[in-house]
């Protein structure tokens, strides 16, 4: 798939090449009148593996059938049924207490509440109290009456009573207790015995280090789509909980403590499944199991049901080290950041902004059209407005001809009205006011309404608000309130915008942008979705025959092997010769074609440009030989232990790209794409994604660098080959989900990037092994 025939490409045909890793036709290929070498066909391609059986995953509660990928991890996940967990028939609190001053008889008590509302039997547990508040006690697990469903430790130790918990066949058990992985290495070591006691019972297990919050006092009297909350700490989950008070309904809170079981992606799992929910938001401090969070992502995404999460962690004390650029590009949060918007979540940084958001995402009807349309009463609010909005990413089109000639009957001709629309002020006083909403709501570009109120205006403001709550009852297109008075007691705001269930209200511009800009982005990235998972390849390429031959545990290949690695899987090389000697230097320079570029080669030796170990341009015998003694007297005062010295075709003109594959601890392999060559740490270009992934997410890493433009040819140059740089993209991929479990980094840089249809050419690389 190199040279000139990407042009006839299809975008299945070259998936499935890619995927199977077939290998480009052997033979030259030109280049800029030069032959270049392209790796020869090792086999055939292997099989890819179709989606197995069960198709996508199944209804909350079911178990799917173990799939892997060719790395041997899930392509799965079951969906715990966490039904009994918010919903018990039965509750047994152990260390149940109704003594004045005790810090468990408040939890007592409020259990006894939550257990009255949701209809549960509760059984006190404690050895030596007949009752509690008036309830029959139990002195053991042992004595229990029944089964219970879910299991309440108010205990210093929950580890004693978990083996209890499990002979009696507890289904759930919640662990306050504190002191654990949050304390350091003593108290992990502890959550690790506490996981695996939990393990063996068969319970699941919500903490240590939880809190009350899942058994809370939810408003039962709104209606409509609800928001889960899921947050690793109680306290941030307030502000989103709060949101009742103002109408918007809440149906579940997980506070998932220190996840030593039940983690954030359990949840997300399950409230995916619930049709009263109609956004997840959550609160994130760390991710206990990346594929296992990517693979709950990837169940919201399908099944359309919007997640927000706070993730703490955009910054970090202190660098990754690693040998290649690639490993000095992305951060541990640029993968998190990337890895979300891969599928669909919506990061957000404030908690004002997490209810915002999730508020408007759970309540909100698809768009109809993308276009953004400010209305306010003043020139200067509007102007300001469809600034930041346009700042924000929105598209604010103008109105048509049509619409802006009829809102002239009701607005002077001397204001502006293509959008923003500037009312003045006086025509919301009285008829004209609902004329101009209900004009540009029946704009087809126009799918939301933003109106800004800066500060209440009686009567023009309350008239002015209930023509919008009108206008948003007979449309399916978004109205947006933006009600900027600092006191927020106003009736207008208190009794008709707060009223409404259509009327999406905000106190601040930039959260309405915010939340705007990610509910359009949702419904388009849904449009659009495909899960990656079902495309994943589940058996191996013959490919990785070839390449596992060549991996040396622990070392750092040599950049004749590390090249050798990149032709097992179909990654074009310039022509070259490893030699060891001059006599042979000059031989191979000969067959390779001059000009040459020769380097010194070594399994130790990572950055050959610093060192002076490169030579380039070279077109006669005489400067090969120079060159030669020159590379290898060098690297002997360095120090550095050379296999031979490389003589290879130079290639020139192209757009110089690193592609490259670093391993995180949460996610495992990532690929990194940005721009290449001697300034690539300087100029930090660079976009990560976590496999799989498609053709899709290889082009948006092209689209998020800021030097994209150099790819469409600048100042004369020509357009590069995109289509070879995306193909390289993914077959470093399908190297990485081979490789993952024994290659820790690969740095292909520069990988040049030739005029189109004359493909992409790796010039260096570097690979080291795990």
């Amino acid at each position: 798939m190199l040279g000139s025939t990407h042009g006839t490409l299809t975008t299945d045909s070259r998936r499935a090449r890619v995927l199977a890793c077939e290998q480009p036709r052997s033979g030259p290929v030109t280049v800029h009148g030069r032959a270049v070498d392209a790796p020869g066909n090792p086999g055939a391609p292997g099989a890819s593996g179709a989606p197995g059986a069960s198709g996508a995953p199944g209804a909350s509660g079911n178990t799917v059938a173990a799939e892997l990928d060719v790395s041997g991890r899930p392509l799965h996940a079951d969906v715990p049924d966490l039904d009994r967990f918010f919903r018990p028939e039965s509750v047994a609190v152990i260390g149940a207490s109704d003594a004045e001053g005790r810090p468990n008889t408040g939890i007592t008590r409020q259990l006894l509440a939550w257990a009255e509302r949701v209809g549960a039997r509760l059984h006190p547990v404690h050895p030596s109290r007949g009752a509690v508040f008036g309830v029959p006690c139990v002195p053991s697990v042992a004595a229990l009456p029944e089964q219970v469903d879910l299991a309440v430790l108010l205990v210093a130790d929950p580890l004693p009573v978990i083996a209890e918990l499990g002979e009696a066949k507890a289904r759930f058990a919640v662990a306050f207790a504190s002191g654990f992985a949050e304390t350091g290495e003593a108290g992990a070591l502890a959550q690790d015995r506490l996981a695996a006691a939990v393990r063996e019972s068969g319970m699941r297990l919500l903490g240590p280090n939880t809190n009350l919050n899942a058994f809370e006092e939810f408003r039962t009297d709104l209606d409509g789509p609800a928001i889960a909350l899921i947050t690793q700490s109680g306290h941030q989950g307030r502000p989103v909980f709060a949101l009742q008070e103002l109408g918007i309904r809440l149906s579940h809170w997980a506070p998932t403590g220190n996840e030593a079981d039940l983690e954030t992606a359990d949840f997300i799992s399950y409230f995916a499944e619930r049709p009263e929910v109609g956004a997840i938001a959550a609160y994130v401090e760390g991710l206990k199991d990346g594929r296992a969070f990517l693979l709950a992502a990837d169940r919201a995404a399908r099944r359309g049901v919007p997640v927000v999460a706070v993730k703490v962690g955009r910054t970090e004390a202190g660098a990754r080290t690693a040998a290649s650029h690639t490993g000095k590009l992305t951060g541990a949060d640029d993968v998190v950041d990337a890895a979300m918007r891969q599928y669909g979540v919506i990061r957000v940084d404030g908690l004002d902004e997490l209810q915002d958001t999730a508020a408007l995402l759970a309540r909100a009807r698809p768009p109809l059209a993308d276009g953004v349309a400010v209305y306010s009463i003043s020139g200067g609010t509007g102007a300001h407005v469809a600034d930041l909005a346009s700042a924000a990413g929105l598209r604010l089109p103008p109105l048509s001809d049509a619409r802006q000639a009829e809102l002239h009957q009701w607005i002077p001709e001397f204001l502006n009205v293509a959008n923003p629309v500037d009312s003045g002020g006086h025509p919301v006083g009285d008829s004209r006011g609902r004329k101009i909403i209900d004009a540009i709501l029946a704009d087809p570009g126009i799918g939301v309404l933003i109106c800004p109120v800066t500060g209440p205006f009686p009567p023009l403001s309350d008239r002015l608000v209930r023509d919008l709550v009108d206008a948003a009852e007979r449309t399916d297109k978004l109205v947006c309130v933006v009600w900027g008075s600092p006191v927020g007691t106003e009736a207008a705001y208190r009794e008709v915008l707060l009223g409404s269930s259509r009327v999406a209200t905000f106190r601040t511009v930039g959260n309405c942008l915010t939340a705007v800009r990610a509910w359009l982005g949702h419904h388009r990235f849904v449009r659009e979705y495909r899960s990656p998972f079902d495309e994943a390849p589940r058996t191996t390429s013959p490919s990785f025959r070839k390449a596992s031959a060549l991996m040396r545990p622990g070392e750092q290949l040599s950049e004749h092997a590390a090249k050798q690695l990149l032709r097992a899987y179909g990654i074009r090389v310039p022509r070259e010769q490893l030699v060891t000697s001059a006599a042979a230097a000059v031989r191979a320079a000969g067959q390779v074609g001059y000009p040459v570029v020769m380097k010194a080669s070594g399994a130790r030796l990572a950055h050959k440009t610093e060192l002076g170990l490169v030579r380039i341009g070279l077109t006669s015998a005489s400067q090969v030989r120079d060159a030669y003694r020159e590379l290898t007297d060098t690297a002997r005062y360095e120090g550095v232990e050379l296999d031979g010295v490389l003589v290879c075709q130079m290639v020139e003109r192209g757009v110089e790209m690193v592609v490259g594959v670093t391993h995180d601890e949460l996610f495992g392999p990532t690929v990194t794409v940005g721009l290449g060559g001697v300034l690539v740490e300087v100029l930090r270009d660079a976009a990560v994604r976590v496999p799989p992934f498609g053709e899709e997410q290889a082009r948006a890493m092209l689209a998020e660098l800021r030097g994209r433009a150099l790819l469409d040819g600048v100042r004369g140059r020509p357009p590069a080959d995109v289509e070879a740089l995306v193909e390289v993209v993914l077959r470093v991929q399908r190297m990485a989900l081979e490789l993952g479990g024994d290659l820790a980094e690969l740095d292909i840089n520069p990988l040049v990037v030739l005029p189109r249809g004359q493909g992409a050419v790796a010039l260096d690389a570097l690979a080291v092994c795990r």
